[in-house]
């Protein structure tokens, strides 16, 4: 092929919008050359390695707006610190297909440090290489957000462009103020949300407890019957794990045990 005839083509992939064939073609018509391929087999070399490399750029464009918290993934997580939590079952959520299409919800209780955020971040990330579309975030963050769209009339439009996401990963429910105004957004959020888009809500206060976050009975039971209608419950009601591992450090290598306490972070 000549050099003009090269020009040409890197122009056509341009237009059409092929970067990764662009990259590799030289190579791949070089190997197809030497090793006698047919027309066919160097075409579909071309295209799979274009489809690879469109699916890599759109797991790290999701991966970027999916704000995740670095460093949590599953292969990181210690199902053995939280033997309630069953590895194979999370493995089966990974995948996302049956649950997320239903749009059913994951939840997660315990006390602080036990590794409740660190699951659903680790999930979403999983989730995300499966193809998902995910969001994480404080759900205090997102109450500030969906209380401003309210106030400029867009509380509909700022809740319909989250059903772009799969997954709505709102971390620490419980740290919401009990305010009428904040717990009314987060319920219209639940209420638009059930059975179309999945949710996955961190607690460190059961559902007994619930009346903290809905200060409205009505509303609190409401938003329980909705999220739990479809729903996997982690109950990981075990040590803190910031906790276990100050106490590590404080015993330093070595030592034995102590009845030596430290009190648990917030």
């Amino acid at each position: 092929m000549t050099t003009i005839d090269n020009g040409r083509l890197s122009l056509a992939l341009n237009d059409l919008r092929l970067p990764a064939i662009k990259l590799v073609w030289p190579e791949l018509a070089a190997r197809a050359d030497k090793e006698g391929w047919p027309a066919a087999r160097f075409l579909a070399a071309l295209a799979e390695h274009e489809l690879a490399e469109r699916a890599n750029r759109r797991i790290a464009r999701h991966l970027e707006e999916a704000r995740l918290p670095p460093g949590k993934t599953l292969d990181s997580f210690d199902f053995d610190a939280v033997p309630m939590v069953s590895k194979a079952q999370v493995a089966a959520l990974a995948a996302g297909d049956s649950w997320l299409e239903k749009g059913a919800n994951l939840l997660a209780f315990g006390p602080p440090g036990v590794g409740k955020s660190h699951l659903a971040a680790a999930l979403g990330y999983a989730l995300i290489e499966n193809g998902w579309r995910v969001l994480f975030t404080r759900t205090t963050d997102l109450v500030q957000k969906l209380q401003a769209a309210r106030r400029d009339l867009q509380l509909e439009a700022a809740i319909a462009k989250l059903d772009k996401y799969h997954l709505l990963i709102l971390d620490d429910i419980a740290y919401v103020t009990k305010d009428q105004a904040e717990t009314s957004v987060i319920f219209e959020l639940i209420a638009t949300r059930y059975e179309r888009r999945s949710m996955f809500i961190t607690s460190n206060q059961p559902f007994g407890e619930w009346h903290r976050v809905f200060p409205d009975q009505v509303m609190a039971l409401a938003a329980v019957d909705r999220l739990v209608h479809h729903a996997t419950i982690f109950e990981m009601n075990v040590e803190s794990y910031r906790r276990r591992t100050a106490i590590e450090r404080k015993r330093g290598p070595g030592r034995p045990p102590s009845r030596a306490t430290i009190k648990a972070s917030s």
